[in-house]
């Protein structure tokens, strides 16, 4: 074997979007991702914030809902800045402890969004089909215990997966074309044996999503079972309307994982690919406060008092 094959690499070059754009088409870009990602971090600090200091959204739903903007928070802090970077630069330089640490926080957190997005279901099935004992079952203690399981099952079992991770070799090259470490990129750039990550992600894949994504489907068919048996049209509506919003952020993000990790990419392009990942990582995190701010009628009132609570003080 050639020295060259025998160093290892100690850094990576990521090429962001480098081989679709001019310097004219990076700026553009850059002023778009970087407004997003401003009105990303403003929005889901503003939910927690409101969860926060309003009393109108002391309930377990919201506090929940906390929890996930945090998640999103994390999501969009581990992943946009480097590419912000790369979009302005035409690349961006990592090194091989940063690379591993970025796919472990972005790891991490979409398990973690999968457990919280399936706890915010069991709650509003209690809430909707069990409602004499909701208060009883998800106490000040309970919110705390359950919205905790989330963030360690994510953050414990994806080390199931770095660990592996980490022990690839990378022989001839360290040019990663995409925007952010993700397994796939690594696996591909990989001169070592990556069969033990890939049975690893694949077994895990099972209770991390197929599992939280069957029980948040098992929960809705009893939710939509006990909304139909609601004699009057406007009881239904406004059962439903608590939990619409959830559906749609359900609908979202796992709509994104769907398309990125379940459906074949061997005919997808580089520039797919990114575009796909794009949604999962910028858009979601996105979407989440937008949604539950334009379609959740507590958020909007809790919304109307802090403002108007200002222009008082003012």
């Amino acid at each position: 074997m050639s020295p060259r094959n025998q160093s290892r690499v100690t850094e990576f070059i990521l090429l962001g979007f480098g081989t679709y754009r001019s310097y004219g088409v990076s700026i553009v870009l850059f002023i778009i991702f970087l407004n997003i990602f401003v009105f990303t971090i403003a929005g889901n600090v503003l939910i927690i914030l409101l969860v926060l200091c309003s009393n109108h959204l002391q309930s377990p739903m919201y506090f929940f809902l906390s929890h996930l903007s945090f998640a999103d928070i994390i999501l969009s802090t581990n992943t946009v800045p480097n590419m912000l970077g790369a979009i302005l630069l035409g690349r961006k330089i990592m090194t091989s402890l940063g690379c591993l640490t970025q796919f472990y926080f972005f790891s991490g957190t979409t398990i973690t969004e999968c457990f919280l997005l399936s706890l915010m279901s069991y709650d509003r099935y209690l809430a909707i089909c069990n409602p004499l004992r909701y208060t009883s079952i998800m106490d000040s203690n309970s919110q705390v215990y359950l919205s905790t399981i989330p963030w360690l099952l994510g953050f414990m079992l994806n080390l199931t997966s770095v660990i592996p991770i980490s022990n690839f070799q990378f022989c001839d090259g360290n040019i990663i074309d995409h925007f952010y470490c993700d397994v796939s990129p690594l696996q591909k750039l990989s001169c070592s044996d990556t069969y033990l990550a890939e049975f690893i992600i694949f077994v895990l894949s099972i209770p991390i999503f197929i599992c939280p994504c069957g029980f948040i489907i098992v929960t809705y068919v009893f939710i939509f079972i006990t909304i139909l048996r609601i004699p009057s049209t406007t009881g239904r509506q406004k059962t439903f309307s608590t939990c619409s919003s959830h559906l749609l952020v359900v609908g979202t993000f796992y709509g994104t994982l769907i398309t990125k990790y379940m459906i074949p990419s061997t005919g997808h392009s580089l520039l797919v690919n990114k575009i796909i990942s794009l949604l999962h990582t910028v858009f979601t995190p996105l979407l989440n406060p937008i949604i539950y701010s334009l379609r959740n009628q507590d958020i909007k009132v809790a919304l109307k008092k802090i403002s108007v609570g200002l222009k008082c003080n003012v």
